[in-house]
């Protein structure tokens, strides 16, 4: 059987790991490999040879560290066919929905690729009597991130793609249910001319992350997954002197506006709700129609347009979605929906039980579709994780406001209408970090910056954009002075610029 193992110091390694996790096939049920769980020792090893790499890399010119950034988006051009089937077989998204996943992480590598602009810092000269100050920004020096299993391409390249291209060292710990896309990644990074050791893989579950967390050459860390791991992230790796960054879960609410275009409120809406099997964070599983002809007409047409949607293995290029990523969350999401008619919500489109011919073990579940679902329920209150959209009633827009706005998440946000000035206060209020004007998934372009508030995201700086350049990087100011004669002066007060 296939094993996967570390990338450590530029070569495979199973190090010094005695433990192994299987790794399934969505589609299928059936193990298709093991992956080596790594020990703190590991993690030791990785940022020696980190460390050591960092040094001349850090202090190579940004224009030479942009060209290889150039050369891995090429790479990654020119292997996404590769890349997009071994993605496909460990999470369980089509082809298509992988594809994105890596050109989504590739254009975070294109943002990179200006790291000579970005990294200038800011000069004033004469700001006293022959005195200029500069500023300059620095490398870290070794930094890790730890990633979830739902965009094991995307999220893995918005943290060491910006890293790396700063002068960093990076430490990846991949999700150990689909491994295998992050390796290649690492092995494409030295392919395009990066030294060996400067990004490194480390398998492995919680004894690697604690490892990360605590190690005191690691200087910080970024992390996306759930709230709570996301926030004894942030507790644990800040008590160790980190900066750190850690975005956890969500609950997306999408308001429909009586004016919105209902024709694409529901293509977005069956997109953004069941695309990759509604395992992302930024998906859309919460209807919000104002007013009662709003809400009627969008369960019934959103109800016959779950009766389109097709289910299939994650190689079959007519489905919309596949399975997801093990049998046990797809065991979690059914005890959301059995929850949600137990708290006593409609449930109108039921996905449970779904069975493929030929792949009656694959973990596939269809979607789901509850109306009537109230503020209090517990499945509305927490993040489901799956192919299940939610229908929350609102009599007015300030009603429907204040749902994203008080709950416990604050990730993303989306409302639909032809009515510029209430989606312009709308995005102003709202008190959520990522807002879409019709648009359901508002996830910024590279260059701008990705970030939630509230339960989302623990730590004041964002991932990649200027935000990213700012987590990977450290500010040296110069005051300088270059006298013109004889300096016989002494000043026991605190020198001022007059």
């Amino acid at each position: 059987m296939r094993e996967i193992e570390h990338l450590i110091s530029g070569s495979l390694t199973k190090g010094d790991a005695s433990r192994k996790a299987d790794i399934y096939n969505p589609s299928t049920g059936a193990v298709q490999a093991q992956v080596w769980l790594g020990e703190a020792s590991d993690v030791d090893t990785a940022v020696a040879a980190a460390r050591a790499a960092q040094v001349e890399w850090g202090a190579t010119n940004p224009q030479r560290r942009a060209r290889v950034m150039f050369k891995f988006k090429e790479l990654l051009e020119a292997n996404m066919d590769e890349l997009a089937a071994l993605l496909s077989a460990e999470h369980g998204k089509v082809i298509a929905d992988s594809k994105g996943d890596i050109q989504r992480g590739l254009e975070v590598i294109e943002f990179a690729c200006g790291i000579p602009h970005l990294m200038k810092g800011e000069y004033s000269e004469g700001a006293g009597p022959g005195i200029d100050i500069y500023s300059m920004r620095q490398p870290l020096g070794v930094v890790a991130g730890i990633t979830p299993f739902n965009f094991p391409a995307m999220i893995p390249m918005w943290m060491f793609g910006v890293a790396i291209a700063c002068g960093n060292g990076f430490i990846l710990k991949p999700s150990e249910k689909d491994p295998s896309v992050p390796v290649r990644l690492a092995e494409l990074m030295l392919e395009a001319g990066a030294p060996e050791g400067l990004l490194n893989v480390v398998q492995g579950d919680k004894v690697v992350v604690d490892a990360i967390l605590t190690h005191p050459d690691i200087k910080a860390v970024s992390f996306v997954g759930s709230s709570d791991i996301a926030h004894y992230v942030y507790l644990t790796g800040t008590a160790n002197g980190k900066r750190v960054q850690a975005m956890g879960g969500a609950k997306n609410h999408g308001i429909i506006l009586p004016d919105a275009d209902m024709d694409q409120v529901i293509a977005d809406f069956s997109g953004a709700a069941y695309g990759s099997a509604g395992e992302r964070c930024m998906a859309l599983p919460v209807a919000v129609p104002v007013g009662q002809d709003t809400a009627d007409e969008f369960v019934a047409r959103m109800s016959d347009e779950i009766g389109k949607l097709k289910v299939g293995v994650s190689s079959d290029d007519t489905a919309h979605f596949g399975p997801v990523v093990s049998a046990a969350h797809r065991a979690k999401i059914e005890s959301y929906i059995e929850m949600g008619v137990n708290d006593g919500a409609d449930l109108v489109v039921d996905g449970r039980g779904l069975q493929l011919q030929g792949h009656e073990d694959g973990f596939f579940i269809g979607p789901s579709l509850f109306d009537h679902v109230k503020a209090d329920m517990q499945s509305y209150q927490e993040e489901i994780f799956g192919p299940v959209l939610q229908v929350v009633r609102a009599d007015t827009l300030e009603q429907a406001a204040r749902l994203p706005s008080e709950h416990q998440y604050g990730n993303g946000v989306a409302i639909f209408t032809r009515n510029g000035l209430a989606a312009r206060e709308f995005a102003s209020k709202v008190n959520v970090g990522m807002v879409g004007v019709n648009v359901p998934i508002p996830v910024p372009v590279a260059y701008h910056t990705f970030g939630g508030w509230k339960r989302s995201a623990f730590g004041d700086v964002n991932q990649h954009g200027p935000e990213g350049i700012r987590f990977y990087t450290k500010v040296k100011t110069v005051t300088q002075r270059w006298p013109s004669g004889d300096v016989t002066d002494q000043s026991f007060i605190i020198p001022t610029m007059d």
